[in-house]
């Protein structure tokens, strides 16, 4: 039988712990090996155990989520962190993406929409719920304007096909989504999307999106 996900839920609200721990107990596939109310026992919590996935709020008090995910990918760079939150009120959720989250997803989400989440990161995927990765990248886009022009700093261009590829990353497309749309199969999508990660430097789909958007790509 396949190991279960081993789970750690960084939330200050018990409620919303045990809501989030129901949710996943109703699916298979999963172990919750450990909870946090603060950033600083998420971190002590992840040295002892190593999860799989890290569920992690935001506005926390004492160290916030967004500290806590950097000093996580600090320490362990192969740490998968989704962050979760309401994106209305935690505009910081761009800097816990920058600090090295893969996902980001709305608390109101069902609880099989969750299990694949959950799925999807730790099988190296990254995500922005499709319904606000636009709302992520225009207000990304805000904060951080781009100066630069496309292709400008890499050592090898995109290309045009590779541009395409990365604009529908950043609207949180997935790859047989993207197939569909420019009539590819999706081991094709796959492996353009692994050049593209690889040719701007970063890890996942997530971090692609902020590193196009950083260099004016998108």
């Amino acid at each position: 039988m396949t190991a279960p996900i081993r789970l750690l839920i960084a939330d200050d609200q018990r409620l919303m712990r045990e809501g989030l721990r129901t949710l996943l107990e109703l699916e298979q596939g999963f172990e919750i090996v450990a909870e946090a109310a603060d950033g600083q026992a998420a971190l002590e919590a992840y040295q002892m155990l190593e999860p799989d996935v890290v569920l992690m709020d935001i506005r926390m008090p004492g160290m916030d989520g967004i500290e806590a995910t950097r000093r996580l990918i600090a320490g362990w760079p192969e740490a998968r962190v989704i962050i979760l939150t309401t994106f209305d009120d935690d505009a910081n959720v761009f800097e816990g993406l920058r600090a090295g989250a893969i996902g980001y997803l709305l608390k109101d989400l069902s609880g099989h929409e969750l299990a694949e989440a959950v799925r999807t990161v730790w099988n190296g995927g990254g995500l922005i719920e499709p319904s606000v990765a636009k709302k992520v990248m225009a207000e990304f886009a805000r904060l951080h304007p781009a100066a630069r022009q496309a292709n400008e700093g890499l050592a090898e261009p995109l290309t045009e096909r590779e541009m395409d590829i990365l604009m529908l990353v950043a609207k949180g497309l997935s790859n047989r989504e993207i197939g569909n749309r420019l009539g590819l199969s999706e081991g094709t999508v796959k492996n353009y999307v692994t050049n593209v990660l690889q040719k701007i430097g970063v890890r996942d789909r997530t971090q692609a999106a902020i590193r196009g958007r950083e260099l004016g790509l998108i």
